[in-house]
């Protein structure tokens, strides 16, 4: 079924995430900036755990997670071990939520937001996993450029 290999997918990348980082060496690059890269990789690690934990965990899994989608941008210097766990707990999120689903929940209706037309749940698991990829390689780039 779709679910086993989107939680495969989604554990992969959510571990890869954590191997990039823990490949910083310092620290603080975590959220360095520049002129022309404005999302630190710091923030990015926020906000795909953020939206997760939204999507997956609260609006598929019914977990009691609410987001706040302005401090993944904004909050600054959050220890890498913080970012570990919240990765950690994201992977154990994702696995549960979509362990839940049935593959008639695929078919279902999804909307995002009230003025976006509808997609199936399934169309839109795919668009997070790829949401997370993308992330991902910004981060792999921050890393290498910045560091």
């Amino acid at each position: 079924m779709l679910t086993e290999t989107l939680i495969k997918l989604f554990k992969r990348d959510l571990e890869k995430l954590k191997t990039e980082i823990n490949l910083y060496q310092n620290e603080s690059s975590l959220w360095l900036t520049t002129a022309n890269v404005s999302n630190s990789a710091g923030n990015l690690c926020l906000h795909i755990v953020g939206n997760l934990n939204h999507f997956i965990g609260s609006e598929l899994g019914n977990t009691s997670y609410v987001r706040q989608r302005d401090l993944e941008f904004s909050l600054k210097n959050i220890p890498r071990t913080e970012l570990l766990s919240a990765i950690n707990a994201a992977i154990s999120v994702v696995e549960k939520s979509l362990s839940q689903l049935k593959e008639e929940d695929l078919h279902k209706e999804y909307r995002r937001r009230v003025s976006e037309e509808t997609m199936t749940i399934e169309f839109f698991l795919v668009h997070l996993t790829m949401h997370l990829t993308y992330h991902l390689g910004q981060i792999n780039y921050h890393r290498r450029l910045l560091e």
